[in-house]
């Protein structure tokens, strides 16, 4: 039987060892950087998940897709659609799409519009942000878009008003993985809490307050002039569309993307319910009219209560959410569908008690009613 004693493998030409190995008991130390779980740091970087629906159009500033924002800041005077597509990259069934409504061939000075994706700093702590031992990492996606040209990406740092910024560049109009190599920063670190501390800006147009300047390609102060230096005008056509998924950011000392992470759809939909969760249906839009698929609650006897009391539980949010109650008649907000004595209201409904973990939805029905039952929804929002 043959036999290798080494100290390390290392690559050639490389600068540390992929494998080190200790001499007094024979284990290793392996420096793997794919096929490990847990290591991209964006929710729903492939887009499977949209509880507020599957378009939304004229869209200004909202999120879209869970856990994507659209700003069209400051009013570019065209507009746009955003919608979950099943125009995709191999190994992929979704992606956010964004099509040019109205074009706006020169923008103004002061306005931009970009997808952004946010953070909560506990989750970030992995990057060593603000320290000697600072990270650093790698941010990936897919993008396919007819308008080619520059397109910046920035990384805002929320708790320090930091900032980092860079471009890729469009030359075709398939389907083309990107790689921004993010350098590590010593300085400004992230909060170990449940607040929003950074965000990633994917550009799509910007007036000269944003582009004026010169491109952040290190960690710096932030400067408005510097964020996406070089962007074209997505908005210049009404032909335009612009496609994004398989987006993944993760620690990386090697600069190298690994392969996007893929979860399954339930845990990406239980991370995104960390943020924001609705009662409707999944995939029918908040505020639809025709779905009475809803809570419902039946009173305890008959002639006795005048208040109706719902206790409603929703996955943990990160932190005291904004409930809506949506009436699954009308649609309209603030009111369910109750049944009472042989007839309808409309009742409006008042909510308290919130914890991150559950509310109470009460109502009054007039006193001596009979056994009687109400429908509606809520939503619950906790959104960085």
């Amino acid at each position: 039987m043959s036999e290798i004693k080494v100290n390390s493998i290392k690559g050639v030409g490389a600068s540390a060892a992929a494998i080190t190995v200790n001499n007094s008991d024979g284990t290793c130390t392996a420096n793997i950087t794919n096929n490990l779980s847990n290591r991209n740091l964006v929710i729903n970087g492939n887009m499977v998940c949209s509880q507020r629906g599957s378009s939304f159009a004229n869209i200004t500033d909202a999120y879209c897709l869970d856990r994507y924002r659209f700003r069209n800041n400051n009013g570019v005077s065209g507009t746009f659609t955003v919608s979950q597509s099943t125009d995709t990259p191999d190994e992929f069934g979704n992606s956010l799409k964004v099509a040019v409504g109205t074009q706006d061939t020169v923008l103004d000075s002061g306005v931009s519009c970009h997808i952004s994706t946010r953070f909560e700093g506990q989750n970030l702590q992995s990057l060593a942000k603000g320290t000697s031992s600072a990270k650093k990492s790698v941010l990936s996606f897919y993008v396919k878009t007819n308008k080619t040209g520059t397109y910046a990406v920035m990384l805002y740092d929320v708790d320090n008003n930091r900032q980092f910024s860079t471009t890729y560049t469009v030359s075709n109009a398939n389907w083309n993985r990107y790689t921004i190599d993010v350098p590590a920063d010593t300085t400004g670190a992230f909060g170990n809490d449940n607040g929003r501390s950074l965000d990633i800006y994917w550009y799509l147009g910007a007036g000269t307050s944003f582009t004026s300047g010169t491109l952040a390609s290190s960690w710096q102060t932030y400067v408005a002039a510097n964020e996406a230096v070089g962007q074209v005008n997505f908005a210049e056509s009404a032909s335009n569309e612009f496609y994004i998924t398989g987006v993944q950011y993760e620690v990386n000392e090697s600069g190298v993307a690994t392969d996007f992470e893929h979860r399954s759809f339930g845990q990406e939909l239980a991370l995104c319910q960390r943020y924001y969760e609705t009662s409707y249906p999944y995939g029918v839009a908040v505020g639809g009219n025709d779905s009475y698929t809803g809570y419902i609650a039946q009173s305890g006897s008959t002639n006795q209560h005048g208040t109706m009391i719902v206790s409603v539980l929703w996955n943990e949010k990160r932190i005291l959410p904004t409930v809506t109650a949506y009436n699954p008649v009308n649609g309209n907000t603030g009111s369910w569908y109750a049944h009472r004595n042989g007839s309808t209201t409309h009742a409006s409904v008042t909510i308290d008690q919130i914890s991150t973990r559950r509310g109470r939805l009460y109502f009054g029905v007039g006193a001596n009613w009979a056994v009687s039952n109400a429908e509606g929804h809520f939503v619950a929002n906790a959104e960085l």
